[in-house]
């Protein structure tokens, strides 16, 4: 089976794009992992996935898979990509555009200087928003937020977090320098911790002045990007509500800048969405060459 793809990136985060509106796609886990996989795949961080609406309201519905082949709900490199994607394949005219996601809809605008806007939707700090179980652990008031002292395997001090859910649960810690922090070694702890029930994107936040951080992020299921537009969505508020930050706020990632505007109630993203290249691929044949060449 032969599908179109387009690879294309939002700030280093990069993704493999489908079009199932004019050829039929079935994305299983497999195939979602097989096409991320980046030694006998594409490679990408997320494969999204473009189809009809369900929603008589929204222009397209718009799916998520991360490269452990598991759907999840929101990305906001993702968004841009998508509104991208569907300008740049003659899908739609429509600009803005509203896009289906697994938990509402989403309202995107690409301008002329090829900058995209994303209305990110709604955002919620309790922990029940992020399936986290929060009973018996220390707390800290910290501004309008809330700290949770996560206990971490091997090391002696609680890492304290704010919880953060934008559609997908984000946990944003704040720390000293960033690029020096070791993401390696606590991200995949804060990921998998128990206390998450369905895991978790973590977040490392360097405040460099009231409109401008440094962001590094585990993401659930891909590990560190280059960028993560939902968790620069999280850090910002979150520092905005512990009176660190004032909105907009420039996130600086290793893959470029994000641009996150916060009002208490309305958060939009702005950033860059590029193609790369289009191709084919045979689907069934590379799905066979992982089972041959697990990675």
């Amino acid at each position: 089976m032969i599908w179109n793809f387009t690879k294309m990136q939002g700030a280093g985060n990069d993704f493999v794009v489908l079009d199932g509106v004019r050829q039929p796609i079935q994305l299983t886990p497999e195939r979602a992992r097989a096409l991320a996989d980046r030694h006998f795949g594409i490679g990408a961080d997320q494969i999204l996935l473009v189809e009809d609406p369900l929603d008589p309201n929204a222009d397209f519905r718009y799916r998520i898979f991360n490269a452990d082949g598991g759907e999840v709900e929101h990305c906001g490199n993702g968004a841009r990509c998508f509104v991208r994607f569907v300008h740049d394949q003659g899908l739609s005219r429509r600009n803005p555009l509203r896009a289906e996601i697994a938990t509402g809809l989403l309202v995107l605008h690409e301008s002329d200087d090829g900058q995209v806007s994303v209305d990110m939707g709604q955002t919620a700090f309790t922990p029940d928003r992020l399936a986290f179980e929060a009973a018996g652990l220390d707390t800290r008031a910290a501004g309008a937020d809330t700290l949770y002292g996560l206990d971490l395997a091997g090391e002696s001090d609680p890492l304290w977090c704010s919880l953060v859910a934008i559609s997908n649960p984000h946990a944003v810690t704040l720390v000293d320098d960033a690029e020096t922090f070791p993401v390696g070694r606590i991200g995949p702890a804060v990921e998998s911790h128990r206390r998450f029930a369905q895991r978790v994107n973590a977040g490392f936040m360097q405040v460099l002045d009231r409109h401008h951080i440094r962001l590094r992020v585990f993401e659930r299921g891909a590990g560190e990007t280059l960028a993560c537009g939902t968790g620069a969505c999280a850090a910002a508020v979150a520092g905005i509500r512990r009176g660190l930050l004032d909105s907009p706020v420039r996130v600086d990632t290793h893959g470029g800048a994000l641009h996150i505007e916060w009002d208490g109630q309305v958060l939009r993203m702005r950033g860059p969405a590029t193609t790369v290249f289009n191709g084919q691929i045979d689907i069934d044949a590379l799905v066979a060459s992982l089972e041959r060449n697990p990675t």
